[in-house]
């Protein structure tokens, strides 16, 4: 008999609190709160006759999420130290040491950090090949994939928000741990966070169908593109609690429950909802939404849970893991800690393009591979609007004001760099009377905060931020001169109907702080760009991409 540790690794933004027993755990930063799988429930009737309590069942136990099978994950093999076994009573245990612990925490957040699934990376290949991708699905999938291949090197994260760790552990019987598992879980996240270039961003009758569907349709065009398309969908439908419906939609997300049976069973078993997923994933598809400049891929694919429920609540929950797709699992046996393997070779899943297309350091890796589909540039883009940003602010305005939304640019030039705590602190200089820096007002403005920077690169990752929470800000500093060019992802408020340029990717060239280094990657900073790709998604007409998709 063999006895295991298994774990499940991401990173993640939402913060999920559950407590209880002692079987499961999760682990956010340094904080352990465990719950237990499954609770029984007793109903109490007076006894009135034999026959009576002869017609109640006997005591079953059903574990709600029963998985059909094992799941078919790629192991790689860490160390054979620190795990030994022993026998007691006649039963081997498995002794695990606080070092394999924190050894397997920190190997699982370097890898989800910088690597991908093979199956995430062969999806987004797949849309390069699909005739019915839009010409903007397949410039966002390419533009991933490529982005996935620098950061296979491991020395750029994938994504600079590198999110909240989030530890998910089952301990079986006959495993004997050491010490405190939550702390050694977490010195493997502090050892990470602070040897690699990641970031710190901790801050401050529905069951109808069709009402089901519209419920979901309404809340995935609320979320529209802010968390960066296209997304593994996770919607769990019922659930003992609140917390528990989250939870299991973190954990179906993460596709740890992909193997649960297709039905349920009179013991209140949870399933998959296959029909309904098929349902959910092509309306997504004709939402138009796409990967995140319309078309069809919105969702690479759907997973529906439903769960037993109170008569009188039905909790839904719907959750996404977003591009970056920072899942792991990890498994500790007496013949070793084993982490899931993800993808190194990200070249295999690039097209064959000409060198004008990418760079000379993708195309050096691409090329070689015979796995490579033939997609000519043509496929990729349409025309491409050369915008140079070091002329005054009227001028800039002027040019961007001669294309239509949907047309990609490429901007060279100074950029300013201001993500939330940046703009409060700017709005205060407006309320105190002193209204906004030149700097503000002669440069657009770029929603992100970056990662460290490694030794030798000019920055370290520095995607965007979700536009959305600066919305509050943007009449007030166009009032005062700022903010009238504004790059980030996702969709904006109606309020905001005056800005020009929302981010598809970076090129980032140099990076100086302006004000505020005490905010870290909150402060303001100064970068230069050369080819900056972006699309207009809003322009100063009013014309907003994303508005057959906002929900009134």
């Amino acid at each position: 008999m063999k006895v295991k540790s298994t774990f499940i690794f991401g990173t993640s933004l939402t913060h999920l609190l559950e407590q209880d027993s002692v079987s499961e755990g999760i682990m956010q930063s340094s904080k352990c709160v465990r719950r237990i799988c499954a609770k029984i429930y007793s109903v109490s009737t007076r006894h009135q006759s034999a026959q009576a309590a002869a017609a109640i069942k006997p005591f079953y136990f059903q574990d709600i999420l029963e998985s059909e099978k094992p799941l078919d994950t790629p192991w790689k093999k860490l160390t054979g130290d620190y795990v030994s076994t022993f026998d007691v009573m006649g039963k081997k245990v498995l002794k695990v040491e606080p070092q394999a612990l924190t050894l397997l925490a920190e190997q699982a957040m370097i890898d989800i950090a910088h690597l991908l699934r093979p199956g995430h990376l062969q999806q987004l290949s797949n849309i390069l090949k699909d005739p019915e991708s839009s010409e903007n699905d397949k410039f966002v999938a390419l533009e991933l994939l490529k982005n996935a291949n620098i950061a296979s090197a491991m020395v750029l994260p994938g994504c600079q928000d590198t999110g909240t760790a989030i530890c998910m552990g089952k301990k079986g019987q006959y495993v004997w741990t050491e010490g405190n598992d939550a702390a050694a879980l977490s010195k493997g996240v502090y050892n990470t966070y602070t040897q690699k270039n990641l970031r710190y961003s901790q801050t401050k009758a529905l069951l109808n169908p069709e009402k089901l569907l519209k419920f979901v349709d309404e809340k995935a065009k609320t979320l529209g593109t802010a968390a960066c398309p296209p997304y593994h969908l996770a919607v769990v439908i019922g659930g003992t609690s609140a917390e528990f419906n989250l939870k299991t939609v973190k954990l179906a997300s993460a596709k740890y429950l992909d193997n649960l049976p297709c039905e349920g069973n009179e013991h209140g078993r949870g399933f998959r909802d296959r029909k309904l997923e098929e349902e959910i994933h092509k309306l997504t598809q004709r939402a138009g939404i796409g990967a995140q400049f319309g078309g069809k891929y919105f969702c690479h694919d759907v997973r529906v849970i439903r769960l037993p429920r109170h008569g009188a609540s039905c909790p839904v929950g719907i959750g996404v893991s977003c591009s970056a797709d920072r899942q792991a699992l990890g498994k500790i046996t007496e013949d070793g800690v084993f982490l899931e393997q993800l993808e190194t070779n990200v070249s295999k899943y690039l097209p064959e393009v000409e060198s004008k297309d990418l760079s000379s350091e993708v195309v050096q890796v691409s090329c070689s591979s015979k796995y490579l589909p033939e997609v000519e540039s043509k496929d990729l883009s349409s025309e491409v609007v050369q915008v140079n940003l070091n002329q005054p602010m009227a001028e800039v305005l002027k040019v961007l004001s001669n294309y239509p939304i949907r047309t990609r640019v490429s901007l060279n030039g100074t950029l300013v760099v201001a993500r939330d705590i940046a703009h409060a602190k700017l709005q205060e200089r407006i309320d105190n009377g002193e209204g906004l820096p030149e700097y503000v007002k002669n440069h657009p403005i770029y929603y992100a905060g970056p990662a460290k920077t490694p030794v030798g690169f000019a920055s370290g990752s520095f995607g965007p931020t979700t536009a959305g929470r600066m919305d509050s800000y943007v009449e007030q500093f166009q009032k005062n001169g700022g903010s009238m060019i504004m790059l980030a992802k996702g969709n904006r408020s109606k309020q905001v109907t005056k800005a020009s340029a929302i981010l598809a990717q970076n090129c980032i060239k140099k990076v100086e702080v302006l004000e505020y280094p005490e905010l870290g990657m909150e402060a303001i900073w100064k970068v230069e760009v050369e080819n900056f790709p972006a699309f207009i998604v809003v322009d100063n007409k009013g014309n907003d991409f994303f508005k057959e998709w906002q929900v009134e």
